[in-house]
Order: C-alpha cells, then sequence, then structure tokens
C-alpha cells in the first residue's frame, strides 16, 4: 500500500509512523520547574543519536487539547532533564505517569515512585530504573506543533547488577529487562526474545564471494 503523507492529514501520518517504526525506547522524564516542582512523564519519541558527545533526542508534542506539557515547559526554563529507562518491572509505574494529571500534581508519587539525587542536574532520577540519562539541552528544534528536545547527556546510572566488567564498560543488556512502545494506545514489547546477527566483515564476504 502506498501512502502520500503530504496528502494525509497528520492523525493519519501519526498511525501509520506509530505503528510501523517499532520497537521504540522509551524516554522516561523527569524534571522540575524553576521552584523545584517535579513532574515525570514518559516518551517514545525517543532515542540516541550521537556518541562524542553523547547526545539523545526526544519528540515533545503538545497534550490533546494542544496546551504545552509540562515536560517541555519544565526544560525551556531550566536546561535540565533526566532520562530514565523503562524495564518491565516499572512499566505498570511508567503508564500512571502518562495520565494527563494537572502540574500541581506530582505524577511520582501518585505512582509510588521514589528519586535519588543526580549527581551533574538537579531534577534528580527513578531510583526504580535501571538506567538513568543526566542530561542538558544541547538544542531545541521546534518541528509543526512537536519540539525535538536534543539533550546532550552528562552522566549515566546503571544498576551495579546489570554491570559485567566496570573496568571495561561492559553491560549485562537482558538483565536490564527494558520494554519497547509498540503499536496502538497500550502495547509494549519485551527485549527478551533476541536473535543475533554478527556483523560482516568486507574481506570476510569478499572471501564468500570468491574475490
Amino acid at each position: 500500500m502506498f501512502f502520500d503523507f503530504e496528502a494525509l492529514p497528520a492523525a493519519d501520518r501519526y498511525k501509520l509512523v506509530v505503528s510501523t517504526v517499532v520497537p521504540r525506547p522509551v524516554a522516561w522524564v523527569v524534571s522540575q520547574d524553576e521552584a523545584g516542582v517535579l513532574n515525570a512523564a514518559p516518551y517514545s519519541f525517543f532515542n540516541a543519536l550521537t556518541d562524542d558527545p553523547v547526545v539523545i533526542a526526544i519528540g515533545c508534542g503538545p497534550r490533546p487539547d494542544g496546551a504545552r506539557k509540562d515536560t517541555l515547559g519544565n526544560i525551556r526554563a531550566t536546561g535540565e532533564f533526566v532520562v530514565n529507562l523503562v524495564n518491565e518491572a516499572t512499566v505498570e509505574r511508567m503508564n500512571i505517569t502518562a495520565i494527563d494529571f494537572g502540574p500541581e500534581v506530582n505524577e511520582l508519587e501518585e505512582a509510588g515512585l521514589t528519586t535519588t539525587a543526580s549527581s551533574k542536574v538537579k531534577p534528580p532520577r527513578i531510583t526504580e530504573s535501571p538506567v538513568a540519562l543526566e542530561c542538558k539541552t544541547f538544542q531545541l528544534i521546534t518541528v509543526g506543533h512537536h519540539t525535538i528536545v536534543l539533550g546532550q547527556v552528562l552522566a549515566m546510572h546503571i544498576a551495579d547488577e546489570a554491570m559485567l566488567d566496570v573496568e571495561r564498560k561492559y553491560v549485562d543488556t537482558p538483565k536490564l529487562g527494558l520494554v519497547g512502545r509498540m503499536h496502538g494506545r497500550g502495547w509494549y514489547a519485551r527485549t527478551t526474545d533476541r536473535v543475533e546477527v554478527p556483523r560482516i566483515a568486507l574481506k570476510d564476504w569478499q572471501s564468500r564471494k570468491g574475490e
């Protein structure tokens, strides 16, 4: 089937994209306003883009009524936030923080979560999350009614039990038990069903072809 995005309304383009670009990692963003009021919200328009510096991207859209979300307002005001990753043990509580609470409500408290002070930024990280990335704003890019937040990662926290070798920075990724966003309003994927496809070196490929 062919779909001309220039001829489709935004709602249809959204449905097609989120149903096919899967699984997507979830950025569980903790931010705070200038008065120190905390906010937590998940975003699945998210990924890591570069390694030097390490920059991640989050696509922040508006609320259903068109109002700006608290996360973006806080990031604009303070330039700091923490991206926590979601595992199967925390996915239900992450879902609670996705409720459209008012700005006066602490989503972390509603979800029964605790926080731990960050090392380089003011917003804390979610204690229950197996991975947390402390970020400062690198750039904000307006695209339609979305704002792409580019964040430079200043520090990372990884659960002790998921480190195979601290000196060599080897992570036991399967032990993190992370989940990814799938299609529809409530579907997620576990990362327990994996397949290894070793990368092929050019010389090995040429050898296979008899070159």
